[in-house]
């Protein structure tokens, strides 16, 4: 009796053994399947990968020119703006200043202080008196 328990075990053992190296040869085979499958369809599978990447990287830079060319064309309406209000400024600033150099020469006209204009004349006059003494000195 103890030899057919023995014998039960034993085929028990071999059935298990039996299933376990039928499990690990079919694991065994569907990984050389799909490094067979990867081997045949991966370069056609790496190609559609490649022209998807195109594809994106095109719409990619496509809209990266357009929206390149807005800000531009915003920065050019920009600068045309700012050029207007700079001219705009710059007359304004220019009365201003004609404004206030004419109020400050006619105040110092009314307390007795001579103008560029003034001092200009008399230095022309005074050099013109200066000759005409230089050659009246000569004469005597």
């Amino acid at each position: 009796m103890a030899k057919v328990i023995l014998k039960k075990k034993i085929d028990a053992s071999t059935a298990a053994l039996s299933d376990v190296k039928s499990y690990a040869r079919k694991i065994w085979l569907a990984g050389l399947g799909a490094y067979a499958k990867v081997g045949q369809e991966g370069s056609e599978y790496f190609q559609e990968l490649i022209k998807a990447g195109q594809t994106v990287e095109n719409k990619s830079k496509k809209a990266v020119a357009e929206k390149l060319e807005a800000a531009n064309a915003e920065i050019d309406e920009a600068k045309t703006e700012v050029s207007t209000f700079k001219g705009r400024v710059e007359l304004q600033l220019d009365k201003v200043e004609k404004a206030f150099d004419s109020r400050v020469a006619s105040a110092l006209n009314r307390i007795g202080i001579p103008s560029k204009h003034d001092v200009e004349t008399l230095s022309v006059k005074l050099d013109e008196l200066t000759a005409l003494l230089e050659r009246v000195a000569r004469k005597s």
